[in-house]
């Protein structure tokens, strides 16, 4: 799962449009099974009696309703490109998700960020598209129901990359289920030369703050950025640094594996059977 962060717009129909792959349409109803998942106020402004199925148009419109609610809210940079756009797409030899499974990683992926706040009444509007094979699309306008302005914050990739990590284990995509403990082995215990090795390799291994960790969060982002540009050398590029993120994830499988394996205890081979010899009297 490759995130990918988009430069800000000052409208939605054209990010929209991008997520579904055609021009926004004043006819074309836009169900549940292609907007997965919304900013929880939505249903606030949707009386039970209304139609529940919106045109693209009407979606467009609903994110851009802030500014013109809060005509003179502006970034900290006093500009007025509200829009925020993310992208995260599977890997070609990902399983495909369900639409509940969509729904989870857009709300997760919005909290992670910080454009969702669990609690809070006046945050940002925001949907996820799920309109293309493999792909999901959050839209985002960052002007607050109150006016003020939210400031994305400034690790956004990271936090991005970080979490699309969790959920690839979370969901059983690229990584495998685990059928041991999922916590480090404890090779502390044992001051043996094997120990210190496998720490030294766990240490690399490490999904979070690894080395390696770094290298592949990295790629993947590069990886995206070279697919937005246009060609087909871009096209291709980007696809060979999506299997090396691919095959970066699998080494650091294979580490956390050999590490665990350095500090199994062996069980002591069984001795030879005493060997008998015919006696022979002189």
């Amino acid at each position: 799962m490759i995130p990918r962060l988009h430069e800000r717009a000052h409208a939605p129909h054209e990010p929209l449009a991008e997520a579904l792959g055609r021009p926004v349409s004043p006819n074309e109803g836009l169900t549940e099974h292609t907007v997965v998942a919304h900013w929880p106020g939505l249903d606030y402004f949707t009386l039970d009696d209304e139609q529940r199925t919106w045109t693209s148009v009407q979606w467009a419109e609903h994110l851009e309703d802030p500014y013109l609610e809060h005509p003179f809210a502006a970034s900290p940079d006093d500009d007025r490109h509200a829009i925020l756009h993310l992208t995260v797409r599977l890997h070609p030899d990902d399983r495909q998700l369900t639409g509940s499974e969509w729904a989870e990683t857009a709300h997760r992926l919005a909290r992670a960020t910080g454009i969702e706040v669990p609690g809070k009444e006046h945050g940002c509007r925001w949907i996820a598209v799920q309109a293309q094979p493999r792909r999901l699309d959050l839209i985002v306008n960052l002007i607050h129901l109150d006016g003020a302005w939210h400031a994305p914050p400034s690790d956004i990739l990271r936090r991005l990359a970080d979490e699309t990590r969790r959920i690839e284990q979370d969901l059983r995509l690229i990584a495998p289920v685990r059928t041991g403990p999922t916590t480090r082995p404890a090779i502390r215990t044992a001051p043996t030369a094997s120990a210190q090795l496998a720490d030294v390799l766990t240490q690399l291994a490490d999904e979070q703050a690894g080395p390696l960790a770094g290298v592949r969060g990295l790629v993947e982002h590069i990886a995206y950025r070279i697919a937005g540009q246009p060609g087909a050398a871009g096209t291709e590029t980007a696809h060979r640094l999506e299997l090396i993120a691919r095959r970066l994830h699998g080494i650091q499988q294979d580490l956390e594996t050999t590490a665990a394996h350095l500090v199994e205890p062996r069980i002591a081979a069984a001795p030879p059977p005493p060997r008998r010899t015919a006696h022979r009297s002189p």
